[in-house]
């Protein structure tokens, strides 16, 4: 299989939720297409393994099988040789054989060990040159010499600790000693790590693990677990570049500032043991980075971080960028002592690592700029205005934008205002309310309308716009779900609320401002607004109605049947149109209630002449797609219409109707019960309760 068939399998492997072709096509760096063209052969290879591909329409893939079987299949495919790299894996490639080269190499090398052309080479260079721009090393290529990278040697170990950190697993790194069988492991991307442990001698990992494990005890604080596996690399790596003549040169001016720390005790212990082990002379510059490694790398305690001395400028810097984005967010930090305590000691170590130009690795950082980007930007502000000695990199602007993503969750008790939309505004839309109000405590008010509705909406009003049905053309962000909000729809939606907290709530005052001002009745406003809705209650009261259908028929032939007994009593004008609307509207989804033996039917037209809602209880069960995707058993039809131009009062009375059907198990089993007289009296107690709550009686 190629490389890219197979990144598909280890993905859709590692995952616990549904994922989209966009995602896939995204994490790929390829084209919806080209995964699409790729899925068919996917599939074969999954059934093949004993696990299965599930398609989801409006949800995404994922693999169902045994966690066994899914572990299986990985270690297979890693153990295959690709018949082609992906552009990820080729790049990396290139890049850790230039940085492991003490010379020149050709590109006809290069593309020879990788089976693709000269070309295809120099574009790959052209994104290794970018990505080395963050090492300050620079790319050297020239006709008839090759291609190079020059620059600094501690640079340049950065630059392959990166890589490594990318790519193995770093637990199963450490323990690499004791694994004969590594090419099987369950990581980013078994081809990239097997070519890059060839730069690490794994009979070497042992002695350094040990002599970092001895040296760990004498720390003044406890070592993090990335942190002692950030030095084993650094030691590794060191050790490999210094028998190749490779050494680093550390600032001597500094080296006599630290050599009197606890830390620089330790790492010189350290290197006397490796000195040992290996029989080699190691030069003290070594012991500097080591010691920035040791000091750098405290274990941050849930226990108070008391402000030394030595951290007050830090703490003063700190709490001037606590200032600054309190009042950028218009919210009150300057009294959270627990923030300011937890950036105190993330940064003294960090500024440190900065000052001495250490390399910092955020992994999750596309992730932290995906969620926050708002308010990345705004600490990238906040930092360069207020540490202006020095130079903040992304990954380390990512780590204190979770510090403060973690507090603003905390603090602030938003309200959230959701928009739903639906085919029609009506029906489902009040189902999918009900859910997010159950599921989501934050959204306090939902508003539901159809896709006709948009043009005349300020989509700006609402916090989170959630869709049943795709929205072409509409710029602003929304979700798309299903009518029963699954568990991955649910977790999207939240973590669009997460973003939402963290945004400048002075961005929300006006709304709510001018909100209240619109609350403004009058005696006479009072009185049009109950007319309205007592007329509204009337019409569909007077024209509820259930009529059985006992014959044996196609849900085809059902609703031309319904159309006929609506158009007889002048609910509708043209019959075939609304048939056809409906059938269409079926396809676009499911309409069968979860949990029920109800199907909810529902459009708007032209052709509709006055709100309806009639029920069609069928003597004949059809089988049919449930909101929730499932196949499902109807015997009962419920008929929900309403005109194309009709009012919000129409819309929200039909809604709430519809909310009747899921609202209590009981209330589902009365209306399949198909006893006209009993629904009419439910549904009027239920009239006299909303017209109450809207204190229109």
């Amino acid at each position: 299989m190629s490389s890219r068939e197979r990144k598909i399998i280890e993905l859709l492997c590692q995952v616990q939720d549904d994922v989209t072709i966009k995602e896939i096509a995204n994490s790929l760096q390829v084209s919806e297409r080209t995964i699409h063209r790729d899925l068919k052969h996917v599939e074969e290879i999954l059934t093949n393994n004993h696990v299965t591909l599930v398609k989801r329409s409006g949800s995404g893939l994922r693999v169902s099988g045994t966690m066994e079987a899914k572990q299986e299949l990985i270690q297979v495919i890693s153990s295959l040789a690709p018949s082609e790299y992906t552009t990820e894996e080729r790049q990396a490639i290139v890049l850790s054989t230039l940085l492991e080269s003490n010379e020149p190499i050709k590109l006809f090398t290069l593309a020879s060990e990788l089976h693709v052309t000269i070309a295809t080479i120099s574009n790959d260079l052209d994104q290794v040159e970018r990505d080395l721009g963050s090492f300050d090393l620079v790319l050297i290529r020239r006709r008839g010499y090759g291609v190079e990278i020059k620059g600094e040697e501690i640079k340049k170990r950065a630059a392959l600790s990166q890589l490594i950190t990318k790519y193995v697993e770093p637990f199963k790194l450490i323990t690499l000693s004791n694994d004969e069988h590594h090419g099987n492991w369950n990581q980013p991307s078994a081809i990239i790590s097997s070519r890059l442990l060839e730069s690490v001698d794994q009979k070497k990992l042992i002695n350094i693990q040990d002599a970092v494990e001895k040296a760990r005890k004498y720390l003044p604080h406890e070592l993090a677990d990335n942190a002692y596996i950030g030095l084993v690399v650094h030691l590794a790596l060191a050790m490999e570049r210094l028998q190749k003549g490779e050494q680093i040169q550390f600032d001597s001016e500094y080296l006599k500032q630290i050599n009197q720390t606890k830390e620089y005790e330790i790492a010189r212990n350290i290197i006397e043991d490796l000195e040992h082990s290996f029989g080699m002379k190691i030069p003290e510059d070594e012991i500097g980075y080591i010691t920035m490694h040791l000091m750098g790398a405290k274990l941050q305690l849930s226990k108070p971080f008391l402000i030394e001395d030595s951290s007050m400028d830090i703490a003063v810097m700190a709490t001037e960028l606590i200032q600054f984005v309190s009042s950028n967010l218009d919210v009150n930090l300057n009294n959270n002592v627990s923030l300011l305590n937890d950036l105190v000691a993330h940064l003294k170590p960090t500024v440190y690592r900065l000052k001495q130009g250490m390399p910092i690795k955020n992994p999750m950082l596309d992730v932290i700029k995906n969620d926050y980007l708002e308010l990345f930007d705004l600490i990238s502000r906040g930092v360069g205005d207020i540490f202006t000695d020095m130079t903040f990199p992304e990954a380390e602007i990512g780590y204190l934008v979770l510090h403060f993503a973690a507090t603003l969750l905390n603090e602030k008790d938003l309200h959230i205002r959701s928009l739903v939309i639906c085919a029609s505004g009506i029906g489902t839309a009040k189902i999918l309310a009900s859910k997010l109000l159950q599921k989501v405590p934050e959204i306090k008010t939902v508003e539901n309308k159809s896709l006709f509705d948009l043009d005349n909406l300020n989509l700006t009003d609402y916090d989170v716009i959630i869709s049943t049905v795709p929205l072409a053309g509409v710029e602003r962000e929304y979700i798309l779900t299903s009518p029963m909000l699954t568990d991955t729809e649910i977790r999207r939606i939240q973590k669009l609320i997460r973003k939402r907290k963290i945004q400048p709530t002075s961005q929300k005052k006006s709304r709510s401002e001018s909100s209240e001002d619109t609350q403004q009745h009058d005696l006479v406003s009072h009185l049009k607004t109950t007319q309205i809705y007592a007329q509204i209650v009337i019409e569909l009261l007077e024209g509820f109605a259930v009529h059985s259908i006992s014959e044996h028929l196609s849900m085809r032939e059902i609703l031309q049947r319904v159309c006929l007994d609506l158009e007889a009593v002048r609910v509708i004008k043209d019959k075939g149109n609304i048939q056809e609307k409906l059938i269409k509207r079926e396809q676009l989804g499911g309409l069968g209630i979860p949990g029920t033996s109800m199907a909810l039917f529902h459009t708007r037209s032209d052709d509709i002449v006055v709100p309806s809602m009639r029920i069609y209880p069928l003597r004949n069960p059809l089988n049919m797609k449930g909101m929730d995707h499932e196949e499902m058993q109807v015997d009962t039809v419920l008929m929900m219409l309403a005109p194309e131009k009709t009012s919000k009062e129409v819309l929200e009375v039909l809604s709430f109707i519809s909310n009747l059907f899921i609202q209590h198990e009981d209330n589902a089993r009365l209306f399949e019960s198909g006893n006209e007289a009993r629904i009419k009296e439910f549904l009027s107690k239920q009239f006299q309760k909303f017209l109450k709550e809207k204190n229109l009686l």
